[in-house]
């Protein structure tokens, strides 16, 4: 069986996820993208993309978390942060417009694009449970092995010595932050913005402006969303 070499990753994340590689499931999962790639199938977003959520946001740097599923399946919108879409890409998907109306109502911020890069350097981890997805073929990377990777990220981040705030957006979400201290962190929970799920009381939740009055309390700077 070949043996996969950690990637490259922001050197904070690295100290605490390298060992991660040497664990079968994560030879198991790059085994399995390995085998899509030799059949030709596209995966969703470029493979040096795959890690831009740890690679934009240091450990170190952390503030908040936002948590989503898994990568857009559209070719030319992934690209590594929950939620984001590249600059260019129109029109922006429906549960980030929802975002952004909630932004817009929270705090009366208007944005003229899905991308969300800006978020990721001002500390926010924009963690999807699943890192992959096969172009065209929404959640068909589930199962594979990203699950126990990612809540490896989530308990490491549970595991610092200082607050942070999670925000679940949806019942997936919440399912995946049960770990979380709520002893020491802010957990922020609500329906999921898309339009199937946002009337149920993601309208009017105003996390942005949660998120920013935590921080200041805790004497940390806020987000500029």
């Amino acid at each position: 069986m070949t043996k996969y070499n950690p990637p490259a990753l922001e050197s904070s994340w690295e100290q605490v996820l390298t060992a991660e590689w040497q664990k079968d499931y994560m030879q198991s999962l790059m085994s399995f993208l390995e085998n899509e790639k030799s059949q030709g199938k596209e995966i969703l977003p470029p493979e040096n993309l795959w890690f831009n959520a740890l690679n934009s946001t240091p450990l170190n740097k952390v503030k908040v978390v936002i948590l989503g599923q898994d990568p857009y399946p559209t070719p030319g919108h992934a690209h590594g942060l929950c939620f984001s879409v590249q600059p260019d890409v129109k029109p922006i998907p429906k549960s980030l417009i929802n975002i952004y109306k909630e932004l817009e109502s929270d705090l009366g911020i208007k944005k003229e694009n899905g991308n969300l890069q800006g978020w990721a350097d001002q500390g926010v981890l924009l963690l999807n449970s699943v890192l992959t997805v096969e172009s065209g073929n929404a959640n068909a990377h589930q199962g594979k092995g990203w699950e126990q990777f990612t809540d490896k990220i989530i308990s490491t981040v549970n595991d610092l010595d200082r607050s942070i705030v999670f925000v679940l957006w949806g019942a997936y979400a919440q399912k995946k932050g049960v770990v979380i201290d709520e002893s020491k962190h802010l957990v922020i929970r609500s329906a999921h913005p898309s339009p199937l799920a946002a009337y149920r009381g993601f309208w009017d939740s105003k996390p942005f402006s949660r998120v920013n009055g935590y921080l200041k309390e805790n004497g940390l700077s806020e987000i500029d969303w």
